[in-house]
C-alpha cells in the first residue's frame, strides 16, 4: 500500500503575524513547525503501514526551508518526503494550493491512500485536503476518527459527526482527513532523526512539474483578502481595593449589588 500524506508547515500559534497591505501571512524570520493536526495524518499512515505494509510519503509545499517539516515527518518513520517549491507558489489560497499539490501527487505517480489533516491551524479552512481529492477525481471522506478495515479495494472508515459517527465504505484510491481521535502521534526516534539527516527529498517546481500557469500562486488564486483587522476586546467594570474590613465589606456589598441588577441572585 502507497500512502501519501501531505503536511503543512505552519507558524507557532503564539507567533503569527499578518501582512496589512497584502492579508497574506508573514512567514520569514517566524519559528514554525508542522500543522499540529497533520501529526495525526501521519501517526494515521504510519499505523496502516504497520497494519498493511507498504510506503508512506510526506509531501509539503512551501519555501525551501519547509524541508525541515519533511525531515521531521521521516523521522517520525516516512519511508520519504517530497519538497514542492517554487516562488511562482507563492500567495496561493487554497485552490491554488489544492491545485498545486493534487499535481505533485500525479507526478510521484501511484497511490493507495492520501491521508490529510482536519485542517491548518493558520488558515483554519479545512479545504485543502477536500480540494485535492476534487482535483484527482477521487472520492473523500472527511473528519476519519478510526478506520475500521482495508484491503486493496476499500476502506471502511468511522466519520464524526455532529450526531455522533457515521460508517463508510470507500472505493480505493480515495482521500481521508482525519481528526485527533484517529492516533496519538509518536515522537521522532533517534534512528529516524539519522535517517532524516542524510535523506534524499527531491524538490517539485514549475520547471519539472506539469502546470497551468494560470492556477499558480496569488495569481492564480480567485478568492482575495480585502482587509484584516486585529479585533479589540475592551471589558468595562470598577476595581476595588478591599484592604480593611470596611472596604472588604463595601466591596461585597457592590458586588451583590450588581448580581441583584442582573438577576443572578
Amino acid at each position: 500500500m502507497k500512502i501519501i500524506v501531505p503536511i503543512k508547515q505552519v507558524p507557532e500559534t503564539s507567533n503569527v503575524k499578518m501582512d496589512p497591505e497584502t492579508g497574506t501571512m508573514l512567514r520569514d524570520g517566524v519559528e514554525a513547525v508542522i500543522n499540529p493536526l497533520d501529526l495525526y495524518a501521519l501517526e494515521a499512515a504510519l499505523v496502516l503501514r504497520e497494519q498493511h505494509g507498504g510506503t508512506v510519503t510526506a509531501l509539503t509545499m512551501g519555501p525551501p526551508r519547509a524541508d525541515l517539516a519533511l525531515m521531521e515527518a521521516i523521522a517520525m518513520g516516512c519511508d520519504d518526503a517530497v519538497l514542492v517549491s517554487d516562488r511562482k507558489f507563492g500567495g496561493a489560497d487554497t485552490w491554488a494550493t489544492s491545485y498545486t499539490l493534487a499535481q505533485a501527487i500525479r507526478k510521484i505517480d501511484g497511490y493507495d491512500l492520501i491521508i490529510a489533516g482536519e485542517r491548518a491551524t493558520d488558515g483554519d479552512t479545512a479545504q485543502v485536503g477536500p480540494g485535492i481529492a476534487a482535483w484527482l477525481d477521487i472520492p473523500l471522506a472527511t473528519y476519519v476518527a478510526r478506520v475500521e478495515k482495508m484491503d486493496a479495494k476499500s476502506m471502511t472508515v468511522e466519520r464524526l459527526v455532529e450526531e455522533g459517527y457515521q460508517i463508510l465504505e470507500v472505493p480505493l484510491p480515495a482521500l481521508m482527513t482525519v481528526v485527533k481521535e484517529i492516533a496519538a502521534p509518536r515522537l521522532p526516534t533517534l534512528s529516524g532523526k539519522k535517517r532524516s539527516k542524510v535523506a534524499e527529498i527531491p524538490t517539485f517546481n514549475v520547471e519539472n512539474m506539469e502546470l497551468d500557469p494560470a492556477s499558480l500562486g496569488s495569481k492564480g488564486s480567485p478568492t482575495k483578502v480585502v482587509k484584516i483587522a486585529t479585533p479589540k476586546v475592551t471589558r468595562g467594570g470598577t476595581i476595588v481595593h478591599a484592604n480593611d474590613e470596611k472596604s472588604i465589606a463595601d466591596a461585597v456589598d457592590q458586588l451583590m449589588k450588581y448580581l441583584e441588577s442582573k438577576e443572578l441572585v
